[in-house]
């Protein structure tokens, strides 16, 4: 199964997948971000893109990834990892769900002020124009498709560690669905 953690830049996935893997037994974490950054290192480059995302490699490439390991090592895997545009979240799902491998969607939510708020005050990567030009693509995708396509948890008032005990808590919950595939 995969626990996929979405929501944009601030909203906490990182952390809160760390949290979450404490709390799945026989989790790992698997950053789809180090595809991007494998296709990043491609020299020379690919075409110019401000967004990995969008070079057409990458999300077969995450889907082919997680099921290997999934096949390989079992257990789930924790995928903090921000999809925004519509059509690159079905081409994912659909690809996962071909392989029968369960995804549990959630978003990690805050609203914009605090977003912005916890972008600019970040004192390990410092604030970033790359991260703050995605609040309004996320505000977009949260009104028109993403919060649809996921459970949401508002973590404006939440601790990493308290969304991510909500979180496991859902997938460990004995009345939930082992997993849902990704709607595709």
């Amino acid at each position: 199964m995969i626990v996929w953690l979405n929501g944009t830049h601030g909203a906490g996935k990182t952390t809160t997948s760390a949290l979450v893997q404490q709390l799945i037994p026989d989790s790992r974490v698997f950053d789809a971000e180090k595809v991007g950054e494998a296709l990043m290192d491609i020299t020379p480059g690919l075409p110019a893109t401000d967004n990995f995302q969008h070079w057409p490699p990458w999300r077969p490439l995450v889907v082919e990834t997680a099921r290997r390991v999934l096949e390989y090592a079992g257990g789930t895997l924790v995928m903090p990892m921000t999809v925004l545009v519509e059509e690159y979240w079905r081409e994912i799902g659909t690809g996962l769900a071909r392989h029968a491998v369960p995804v549990r969607h959630f978003v990690l939510h805050a609203d914009q002020d605090t977003l912005r708020g916890r972008i600019e005050g970040d004192t390990v990567m410092g604030p970033s124009s790359f991260r703050l030009r995605h609040l309004e693509p996320y505000a977009e995708a949260a009104r028109t498709w993403l919060h649809a396509e996921a459970e949401v948890v508002d973590t404006t008032r939440l601790t990493p560690a308290q969304a991510a005990l909500r979180i496991a808590g859902s997938v460990n919950s004995p009345g939930s669905p082992k997993g849902e595939a990704a709607r595709g």
